[in-house]
């Protein structure tokens, strides 16, 4: 499997290598997204921190993820109407092969472009008090987000009927940062927003990075962090190997 795997990752990250404008594009409106905040709304907010951009950063990564996921879905419902997918499962191949090469193409494609945005973030004065151990616990969180949510795109990429379809639900997930932590402390949101901010994965996952990257008291929001990518990844993954294998047969 793992050699099938590696060749069928091959061909997908040389499709991306064609046309690096991919990881460009989805780098773009995150980091557009980042000046912008700091540069022109960043001295309106009162973070608690000197530099905004060390308080946005962590939001503008998921972001990133979540703009970068979509094209999993598009990639593979390409691969399903073009004829390519049942071809490569009439071939002597484990099928979940298939899958496990979009998926991991996902976390190479987005880890690239994670560090594009954060590259750009040093140039802006991002500056972090992180050890290695805390850069690799993030690091940790990131991929397991970046697993999750590519878990998710699967089943739009599976199941939908047209290009916009396979990549629209990506725009609900890109949404969820703004009514987190991530761009302000959810002291300041009228109490129905606090609530579901304070209450929906993006907000531990945000603190949890946050307090790893600037010596912070990560307390709890680690271990809330975890359990919803976790749980979103199984659960994802459940959902999306089950509609695999009834589309396939």
């Amino acid at each position: 499997m793992k050699s099938r795997t590696g060749v069928l990752l091959g061909r997908l990250m040389r499709n991306i290598m064609r046309s690096p404008d991919t990881i460009i594009t989805v780098a773009i409106t995150p980091i557009m997204m980042m000046l912008l905040f700091v540069y022109v709304f960043g001295g309106a907010i009162d973070s608690g921190m000197d530099n905004y951009v060390n308080y946005l950063l962590p939001g503008i990564l998921l972001i990133t993820i979540a703009s970068g996921v979509a094209y999993t879905s598009l990639r593979l419902f390409n691969d399903v109407k073009s004829g390519l997918m049942a071809r490569f499962i009439t071939m002597p191949i484990k099928r979940s092969s298939v899958l496990w090469a979009h998926v991991l193409t996902s976390l190479v494609s987005n880890l690239l472009t994670v560090v594009i945005v954060i590259l750009v973030a040093l140039l802006m004065g991002f500056r972090s008090s992180a050890t290695i151990l805390d850069w690799l616990v993030v690091a940790g969180i990131i991929v397991l987000f970046t697993l999750a949510l590519t878990w998710l795109a699967v089943i739009p990429g599976l199941t939908a009927k047209s290009m916009e379809g396979a990549t629209a639900y990506s725009y609900p997930l890109i949404f969820l940062p703004f009514i987190s932590s991530a761009f302000v402390p959810t002291d300041s949101m009228p109490t129905i927003v606090r609530v579901f901010a304070e209450n929906q994965p993006v907000t531990s996952i945000v603190n949890a990075i946050r307090a790893l990257l600037y010596g912070g008291a990560v307390g709890n929001d680690i271990w809330t962090a975890l359990a919803w990518c976790v749980g979103i990844m199984v659960i994802a993954y459940f959902f999306a190997s089950k509609r695999f294998k009834s589309q396939v047969g």
